[in-house]
């Protein structure tokens, strides 16, 4: 893997772009600035800022807003390399053991991660699967999960792309099985949030209206400043992982005016072979695109919990679209494509 910076291996995984012109599928995904986990021989991610929950403990059959309440809001990391304790001989191991962590009522992050990494591509394992088309990249179902999961496999033409995406509230895992892809990382745009934050951001308004309660309570404060400092407020502002948000202000999901600027790119990051990545909303916006206008490229996705729909967004005006994910293929027989006016968003921008 080739990184634009030090940070310790953080990238995500690829998105779909359902629908979002490049074959339906470019698939998008939380929100730190810093971009994905991604994990390659050894596994290690950097803590990412402020975010929505430990990595380790958040359930993955569950929305990733739906994360926030049984876990640590502090912090998403993973701050010990993993144990790699599983070999996964072949795709069909790989899908059945995925079936068997999945068929608990939680799943953590990382035991998905060590399952992703224990197996090693090997083209006659998803070659029936992997259907290019020349135009744009694809989305080829492998498997549905119960309804628990999907996974599928992306196949990538030379210089194909994605969209810039999120991933719909869902956690997202990517392995690279052949070629190279790079992962472009962007903050979401000022006026719109996924649901997790708008979640962690509901909470630390509670938490200051409570300090408000027992401010007014006490007459005097015993440090003299009045009770300025309590429950995680400082003068007005609500604190989120030690991030200062207004109290007021901030809170507003809409803003009555749009605010046309240009989406920020914050990273990029080169996935090779056999490299896992994770990503959610909690951790940004991204897209995938093959950087070779020679080689393709096939990546394996799984997303948990399924979804049908995610947003795009505008590199030029940060404006985000609602548009539907549909596939390719399904168990490896291409399926008859209905054009719908979602498909005119491209991802090949």
């Amino acid at each position: 893997m080739v990184r634009d910076d030090s940070r310790p291996l953080i990238s995500s995984p690829l998105p779909y772009q359902g629908d979002m012109g490049a074959s339906e599928g470019a698939l998008p995904e939380l929100i730190s600035k810093k971009g994905s986990v991604c994990i390659t021989t050894e596994i290690y991610s950097q803590p990412l800022r402020s975010s929505a929950m430990e990595i380790e403990t958040a359930n993955c059959k569950t929305k990733v807003s739906e994360c926030i309440d049984n876990v640590d809001i502090g912090q998403l990391c993973v701050d010990r390399p993993l144990k790699l304790d599983v070999d996964i001989t072949g795709l069909e191991k790989l899908i059945e053991e995925l079936h068997r962590v999945f068929s608990h009522s939680h799943v953590n992050i990382q035991d998905v991660q060590k399952l992703m990494l224990g197996y090693k591509s090997d083209p006659k394992d998803w070659r029936k699967y992997a259907k290019y088309d020349r135009f744009r990249y694809t989305r080829n179902l492998v498997d549905e999960g119960n309804g628990a999961f999907n996974i599928m496999i992306l196949c990538w033409g030379p210089g194909h792309a994605s969209a810039i995406h999120d991933h719909a509230d869902s956690h997202c895992f990517m392995k690279l099985l052949s070629g190279s892809l790079e992962e472009v990382r962007y903050d979401w745009p000022d006026n719109v949030q996924p649901e997790v934050i708008k979640k962690m951001k509901r909470k630390a308004k509670r938490c200051c209206l409570e300090g408000e309660d027992l401010e007014n309570s006490d007459a005097t404060s015993t440090n003299g400043d009045n009770g300025n400092q309590q429950n995680g407020k400082e003068n007005g502002n609500c604190q989120i992982g030690g991030d200062n948000v207004n109290c007021e202000d901030e809170f507003d999901e809409f803003r009555e005016n749009y605010d046309i600027k240009s989406m920020k790119e914050v990273g990029r990051t080169r996935m090779e072979i056999n490299d896992v990545c994770y990503i959610n909303d909690a951790l940004g916006l991204h897209r995938m695109e093959n950087p070779s206008h020679v080689d393709g490229a096939v990546s394996l996705h799984l997303y948990c919990p399924p979804f049908n729909s995610c947003r795009v967004f505008d590199a030029h005006t940060g404006k985000p679209t609602e548009v539907k994910v549909t596939f390719w293929s399904m168990y490896g027989k291409k399926i008859k494509r209905v054009l719908e006016a979602s498909d005119m968003v491209d991802g090949q921008q």
